[in-house]
């Protein structure tokens, strides 16, 4: 299978699917990017414009079916705010990074999962797409965790002190909202996490993501499957 990936949105993400793609078919893949603009990306999500964000995704989709794709992907789980507008539009299989998780958590025995990543994100419970495990977040500091994501995604690296917030956050919600993982739920977080020992569970959902993107461009399964 040839597979699409809309990227850019961020840069980090992208790189990150990229490396983990390629680690998880054992090199050689199928796949092309096309690049899009973050700061379109944020504006359309800021307002909830899902109309209007799918339009831009279509048009990249459109680039990558010329391209000879077979299906595409959306590198940024709060790229995913309008999915189904996109998947009405699509004229290619869109392969969904949040559609995955709720299997994955129950598969797992995990009842209650704290949330990490952008605003919407946290403050949907991941889009209310969760039926069999309950989600928690921050709620009094959606704001604040929301715009350091951001501004950790846009500029591709994350600080100290951004570390430590993220971090802080993941060990409140596990202490004091009975969280039994944390979920990273922004796919820039890895930024944030990678290396570090947090002191408690933590699932990257880029990881859920990528293994099923994996799965079908080694063909162990199919879009139909």
């Amino acid at each position: 299978m040839h597979l699409g990936l809309i990227g850019g949105i961020g840069v980090a993400a992208t790189v990150v699917y990229y490396q983990r793609l390629t680690n998880a078919v054992g090199g050689a893949c199928d796949l092309t990017i096309d690049h899009a603009d973050v700061q379109t990306l944020i504006r359309n999500n800021l307002a909830d414009k899902r109309a209007e964000q799918a339009q831009v995704y279509a048009r990249h989709i459109d680039r990558l079916a010329r391209a000879g794709c077979d299906a595409v992907a959306i590198t940024s789980l709060g790229g995913h705010f309008c999915y189904d507008e996109t998947a009405a539009l699509s004229p290619l299989p869109l392969i969904s990074a949040v559609a995955p998780l709720d299997a994955y958590f129950q598969e797992r025995g995990l009842k209650r999962i704290g949330l990490l990543g952008t605003r919407v994100v946290m403050r949907t419970r991941l889009y209310g797409q969760l039926e069999r495990t309950e989600a928690v977040a921050l709620d009094d500091e959606t704001e604040e965790l929301g715009q350091l994501y951001q501004d950790m995604a846009v500029a591709g690296v994350c600080t100290p002190a951004q570390r430590r917030v993220f971090l802080d956050a993941g060990r409140r919600m596990v202490e004091d909202q009975g969280a039994e993982a944390i979920v990273l739920a922004g796919t820039d977080l890895n930024l944030a996490f990678n290396g570090q020992d947090p002191g408690y569970p933590v699932i990257d959902a880029l990881d859920v993501h990528v293994a099923e993107l994996a799965d079908l461009l080694t063909g162990r399964k199919t879009l139909s499957a």
